[in-house]
């Protein structure tokens, strides 16, 4: 039970300082560190709009219900703003997913761009897609997705094992830029060895920040750097109260 409140206490805390710091920031946004993945992405997204070609978003295959669900819902954001940056080109994002509330969440994603775009060009009701349910079969679905359909750039962010190679692999070999981000170890190595452009670690969830999604995007990418040196600092008062014989 008080495990249970201190985690709704540390969400809570961390929600609050998001709100605040979201406000604080609205007349002076943060400067980041420059990623060249992410600048990179942005000149991907833009030669998408030049030339006529398409993007391609991948969530994974996290149950919603589940821890692995976050990297895909971080990818969902990721979505809403590649497709609003992408709305005046008259091909759409194409997401694929390997678990079905995430298939439909971007399905819902994509219809609420194109309904606010309002571009009079009819939705394509399969731009979201369900490529499989099993990790191999997931992948399969998805390679023709990138060698048919006109891609010009690969976006991976989700849950993945080590299928995800199989996609990177495809990507590199069609030329076609790819970032790839997971919040599983063993696809991470995978990304690492094999993606044009990976992600390491919590830059999975700094996409929305640095794609300008919103203040509250900015925002926790300042909570989380509050919260790493709060735990630092907390590590290192128990560690002097150790020696002092004090715990």
């Amino acid at each position: 039970m008080i495990y249970g409140l201190v985690g709704l206490a540390f969400v809570v805390v961390s929600l609050g300082l998001m709100l605040g710091l979201a406000v604080l920031q609205r007349k002076s946004p943060p400067t980041f560190r420059e990623i060249p993945a992410f600048t990179r992405l942005k000149e991907a997204i833009g030669r998408a709009v030049e030339d006529g070609s398409r993007l391609h978003v991948s969530l994974g295959r996290g149950g919603l219900v589940s821890p692995q669900s976050i990297p895909a819902l971080a990818g969902l954001s990721a979505l809403r703003r590649m497709a609003d940056l992408t709305s005046a080109s008259d091909r759409p994002p194409i997401a694929t997913s390997g678990e079905t509330g995430i298939a439909i969440l971007s399905q819902d994603t994509l219809l609420a761009v194109h309904e606010s775009a309002a571009t009079g060009a009819p939705y394509d009701a399969t731009a979201g897609r369900l490529t499989g349910l099993p990790p191999f079969s997931y992948a399969a679905g998805v390679l023709p997705v990138v060698r048919d359909e006109n891609v010009s750039a690969n976006v991976m962010m989700g849950n993945f094992g080590v299928e995800v190679g199989l996609v990177t692999d495809l990507s590199e070999r069609q030329d076609v830029f790819t970032l790839a981000a997971s919040d599983s170890l063993p696809a991470q190595a995978v990304i690492y060895a094999s993606a044009g452009e990976p992600l390491i670690g919590e830059e999975l969830y700094a996409v929305g920040a640095y794609l300008e999604s919103g203040p509250l995007h900015r925002s926790s990418l300042k909570v989380q750097d509050l919260l790493r040196w709060g735990l630092i600092v907390f590590m290192l008062v128990g560690a002097i109260l150790k020696l002092l014989g004090v715990l």
